[in-house]
């Protein structure tokens, strides 16, 4: 039953999200991020009512989904970007990977919140607020404003994981962990950041 609520709840974000771009025509950005923080942080909570064997099985059957969302334009909120990125392949890619590399669920929570919140509010903040502090990496359009919201976000979500363990690292490992994680996010292109960040904050709190 967890696992068929688990696809229902999916659906019905993706599919109020498409209504809502297509009628309310809201800033692309917008639009792709806010299905990115919601959905990132609902599959980030998975491993608390669902086995890792669902939880692959689930990133392997949205990943399928996607692939043909992208091909035939299902839900065009989120294939809507006008440069040429994977990055919701990406996505489903990271949720197999990071569930294979470890069954600690803090650590699969903090590597998938870095993707989804971290990475999600980056983009809006950027987007709203960082236009005049914009700069171009590989042709992308970044900005300070999107880097250090990624980066903030990044630090609460270690530090938070660091007060849950019997023997956390000191706050400066963290502080670094974020700093290169946010650099990652800077320098990966085509939507890379999706599956790279996640997998580095997996390998680095495993």
């Amino acid at each position: 039953m967890s696992l068929i609520l688990t696809i229902v709840v999916v659906l019905i974000v993706l599919l109020t999200n498409e209504l809502w771009w297509r009628v309310k025509k809201p800033n692309d950005e917008i639009s792709r991020k806010a299905v990115h923080i919601i959905v990132g942080c609902f599959v980030a909570f998975w491993p608390y009512y669902l086995s890792w064997l669902n939880i692959e099985l689930l990133g392997l059957a949205f990943l399928v989904a996607v692939l043909i969302s992208k091909k035939l334009r299902i839900f065009q909120s989120i294939h809507s970007v006008q440069r040429p990125t994977w990055g919701e392949v990406f996505f489903a890619l990271s949720v197999i990977i990071v569930a294979f590399l470890t069954h600690d669920k803090l650590v699969y929570a903090t590597a998938i919140l870095s993707m989804g919140l971290a990475d999600g509010l980056a983009g809006i903040f950027g987007s709203q607020f960082g236009k005049s502090t914009n700069y171009n990496i590989f042709g992308r359009t970044k900005s300070v404003v999107g880097s250090l919201t990624f980066f903030i976000v990044a630090v609460i979500l270690l530090v938070n994981y660091s007060r849950h363990i019997t023997h956390p690292h000191g706050y400066l490992a963290y502080i670094m962990l974020a700093l290169a994680a946010a650099a990652l996010e800077n320098f990966s292109v085509f939507g890379l950041d999706n599956l790279f960040v996640p997998l580095l904050i997996a390998f680095a709190l495993r």
